[in-house]
């Protein structure tokens, strides 16, 4: 980067030596865990009740956002042309279809209604006992990381049914309009509307995906604030308290850690298009730079670019250099802070990306109004471009019902701020940029470490009986769904008893007119009969004049006793 005017005035470097950067590089290690019958990932099984909660769930959050409660309600207009009196809508499976019941039989469906419904609360409800049951588990255990690994696989099944939910919906409204399709005039004017609302749907499939992540991020930080971390510190202190961290991050619930009004309302809003100057990339290689330029590393560092990739994962960092961009410069530091301050401004005028930085926080509020239609990097561009600007007028004229005026005050303000004012935008542009880039870091490891998990559905039945099998499977399951277990063979033993020249003595036996099989019975194979009990062996074969037995040391049990090889 070529030298600023500013640079050339004032070393940086000399002002930045009050200043500690540290550094953090977020991890998930899970330790102790054997690995399942891939050989690469650990198998878990979840709980079939949450499972089955949550689909409901993330269904209905889908259908919210989405503007299509509706669908999943069945007309009995619809349905019932042709069918009688006695037909009624109800759920099937999650979609809704309208069957034909007996007339008597109507009363009794309105008395008892349908099979229970999840509801909100019950997500919550049941999200928090299966990680009760985890944390009581790993307790068990002495092992923290089975707790991480139930939090982990539970965030994984959520994301994939996210994508899976949203499919399936798509196909149940879809099947709901071809009721629709008739002659006649009401349900073509009410089918028009729907097929409208169901394009809508479709069109805004990340929005809704957003919204709906966002509900269930809060439901979990919720469950996590009311119940687990308390209890989390009861049984293993605060030692792995930053490891939980990184599971409360809410650009763990979008697709790719990259969500225009996610940024825009809880961080910072970040250019999209090639040709924007102040995409993630782009201004993440400005601060590395204004970093490097501070000098602050230790002597003899390696890698330099991950060293200050990982200073820009600490937010206190930002505070350290510029105070948040309003430094105290009656102290030494405060007026090092402000000397900072102004060469970061400098960087990000050099760029060309310091207006970019004041309109990324200004449009923010004009996306209620604006967005939809508009585009969010395209009305934040159009707070500093005019021909962006007109493009944006030109939409919202076809539109017909938005006024650009709250837009052109908007760009009358951008245009306004200067001096300390930029000064204290830069500032918080930092704070804002490194708290994102800390969270996308720590949505990288988080994606990282699910890598490493295979979620066995309830479906992959045969897969969950090989995993068992074999001792690899992590199961966590509710308290009503599990079993009393025979305790795990950890040993056993195969012994082999026979008679020497059997032959000969059936022989002299059958001389003396004796009966060999009772001989053998009450002499041999009696007495053993008897030991079987004592060393809790089973009698596998009979082969001749041998006998086969195992016998099996299990868990919790003081082994064979007389004649135990392992």
């Amino acid at each position: 980067m070529s030298p600023f005017s500013f640079l050339q005035r004032v070393n940086l470097a000399d002002h930045a030596r009050q200043m500690t950067l540290a550094q953090y590089a977020p991890e998930i290690q899970l330790e102790g865990l054997a690995t399942g019958v891939d050989n690469v990932r650990t198998d878990v099984y979840l709980s079939p009740k949450f499972a089955d909660t949550t689909r409901q769930h993330i269904s209905k959050l889908l259908a919210k956002y989405g503007n299509v409660e509706d669908f999943l309600l069945e007309d009995p207009f619809a349905r019932t042309i042709g069918a009688g009196p006695g037909t009624v809508g109800r759920p099937l499976g999650g979609s809704f279809v309208g069957a034909a019941v007996p007339a008597a039989a109507l009363k009794t469906s309105s008395i008892h209604g349908q099979a229970k419904q999840a509801e909100p609360a019950d997500f919550k409800k049941v999200l928090t006992e299966l990680h009760v049951v985890a944390l009581n588990y790993a307790k068990s255990q002495n092992n923290f990381s089975l707790d991480l690994l139930a939090r982990l696989a539970t965030i994984k099944f959520i994301r994939m049914e996210m994508s899976v939910q949203f499919a399936q919906l798509q196909e149940r409204c879809r099947t709901r309009l071809k009721a629709y399709e008739g002659p006649r005039a009401s349900m073509e004017n009410k089918g028009a509307e729907m097929r409208d609302r169901f394009s809508k749907f479709q069109v805004n499939k990340k929005t809704v995906l957003r919204k709906a992540g966002q509900d269930i991020f809060t439901t979990l930080r919720d469950a996590e604030k009311e119940t687990l971390a308390r209890m989390r510190r009861s049984l293993f202190g605060d030692t792995q308290s930053a490891t939980y961290d990184l599971l409360l991050n809410r650009l763990l619930f979008t697709s790719d850690g990259k969500d225009d009004f996610v940024n825009a309302e809880h961080y910072v809003m970040l250019g999209n298009y090639d040709r924007d100057p102040d995409r993630f990339q782009t201004m993440l290689e400005i601060a590395i730079a204004f970093l490097r330029s501070l000098n602050l590393l230790p002597t003899g560092t390696l890698d330099e670019d991950k060293a200050l990739d990982n200073a820009l994962n600490v937010t206190d960092n930002a505070q350290e250099l510029f105070a948040g961009g309003t430094p105290e410069e009656s102290t030494p530091k405060g007026k090092a802070q402000r000397t900072l301050l102004n060469g970061w401004v400098e960087f990000l005028e050099k760029e060309s990306v310091l207006d970019h930085v004041v309109a990324s926080y200004e449009a923010v509020p004009l996306l209620a109004e604006y967005s939809p239609p508009i585009n969010p990097q395209q009305l934040k561009n159009a707070l500093i471009s005019k021909v962006e600007r007109k493009r944006v007028e030109s939409l919202l004229e076809e539109q017909g019902r938005i006024s650009p005026d709250n837009l052109n005050a908007v760009v009358r303000k951008v245009e306004g701020t200067r001096g300390n004012d930029r000064a204290k935008v830069a500032g918080r542009y930092f704070s804002d940029f490194i708290r994102y880039h800390r969270d996308l870091r720590r949505f990288e490891a988080v994606l990282l470490a699910m890598d490493g998990i295979n979620v066995i559905g309830v479906s992959n039945e045969k897969l969950r009986e090989l995993s068992a099998i074999n001792n690899t499977l992590h199961e966590f399951l509710l308290a009503e769904e599990q079993k009393p277990q025979e305790a795990n063979i950890t040993c056993h033993a195969i012994l082999k008893a026979d008679i020497r020249e059997s032959t000969t003595l059936t022989r002299l036996l059958h001389e003396r007119g004796l009966n060999p099989a009772s001989y053998f019975s009450l002499n041999f194979f009696d007495p053993v009969n008897k030991l079987l009990s004592k060393y809790q062996a089973t009698k596998v074969f009979i082969e001749g004049d041998a006998l086969i037995l195992a016998l099996f040391e299990r868990e919790g049990e003081s082994g064979f006793g007389v004649g135990r090889t392992c």
